[in-house]
């Protein structure tokens, strides 16, 4: 009945049952309310044992703190920690948005290799998208010297201990990505075309490195058929790259979230992350002139239902890297000097 003492099996369910609801809350919130929260899950329990509402309003306030943490919505607190963890989630944001971007780029450099293309669409995507990942190579390296800068003086003060774990996934992906990009460029298909007056666009071996690193990103995953007929090293890279490309960036935001990073180099990455935004958004409007322009001449590659997905993709992934930019962009300047 109500009210009566439970056993303490029951008991012991019951935390459980509590522990596992709080789960939906990021950790530093639950450090910080976790305890009072659970005394008032464990007494709703009592009173009414199961409940679909209750579980259902745990999940969306569990998901709402997720994304003010990550500075995606509502007001975050403004805070140094805040700032990294916007920039850590406009790094994530951004690493899916380039992973298939950069596999559309690929696919294009290919028919471009081999043709001009038919309409003037196409030249504007292609013309579009190659000067945005040029722009967004440029910013990532401002973006990366501070950032090793702060990672070496805490390595020289002996304050290094945890970033090494992530520091070690960001560097394991970024190696396995490189040396297998760099094994399987040698099956580009654009090797071997004819050369035409702006065929020199894109550097072949930029365009090679591209294409492989990107592999995996294939409407050949719905053909079982077809993807039979690939090497076995090449499927197994088709498999084994997006976990580096993933493992890499997961790092790299990992690191951006615990390294101690001055108030000025918060305020400069929070600058570069806008500027890569803004870039995104000219990369994003290339690739939709080219799939928009589907209709090109034979021998130039043709945009199929995967891209059109992709862009809905890259859609999202921007609007989300936007959100959290611009929460990281307001709250910097409110840092300490």
């Amino acid at each position: 009945m109500k009210g009566e003492p439970q056993a303490p099996g029951e008991q012991a369910s019951t935390a459980r049952r509590a522990a596992r609801l709080l789960r939906w809350y990021p950790a530093a919130w639950r450090a910080r309310y976790g305890d009072e929260f659970t005394e008032l899950l464990i007494a709703e329990f009592a009173e009414r044992p199961r409940s679909r509402r209750r579980a259902a309003d745990v999940a969306r306030g569990g998901l709402l703190a997720r994304l003010t943490r990550a500075g995606v919505c509502g007001n975050p607190p403004e805070s140094a920690e805040q700032v990294r963890a916007g920039l850590a989630t406009a790094a994530c944001s951004a690493g899916a948005f380039l992973a298939i971007g950069i596999a559309m780029w690929a696919q294009l450099t290919i028919g471009w290799e081999w043709g001009p293309p038919r309409n003037a669409a196409t030249t504007i995507g292609m013309t579009s998208m190659t000067a945005a990942v040029l722009l967004l190579a440029v910013l990532a390296l401002m973006a990366v010297v501070p950032l090793g800068w702060s990672a070496a003086c805490a390595v020289r003060d002996r304050r290094a201990r945890h970033l090494m774990a992530p520091a070690l996934l960001a560097v394991a992906g970024a190696a396995v990505l490189a040396v297998g990009s760099h094994h399987f460029e040698n099956g580009w298909p654009g090797t071997g075309a004819h050369a035409w007056a702006q065929q020199g666009l894109v550097p072949g071996g930029v365009a090679a490195f591209s294409w492989a690193a990107t592999l995996s990103i294939s409407s050949y995953w719905a053909h079982p058929a077809a993807l039979a007929a690939f090497p076995t090293a090449e499927i197994a890279w088709m498999a084994v790259s997006p976990v580096a490309l993933i493992a890499g960036v997961a790092g790299a935001a990992g690191l951006v979230r615990r390294l101690d990073l001055s108030p000025w180099v918060l305020r400069f990455q929070a600058r570069l992350a806008g500027s890569a935004a803004a870039v995104m958004a000219v990369f994003l409007a290339g690739a939709g002139c080219w799939v928009a322009a589907a209709g090109s001449r034979p021998g130039l590659v043709h945009a199929g239902a995967i891209d059109t997905v992709g862009l809905v993709v890259m859609t999202a992934a921007l609007a989300v890297a936007r959100r959290a930019v611009r929460g990281a962009a307001r709250t910097a300047p409110g840092l300490p000097r």
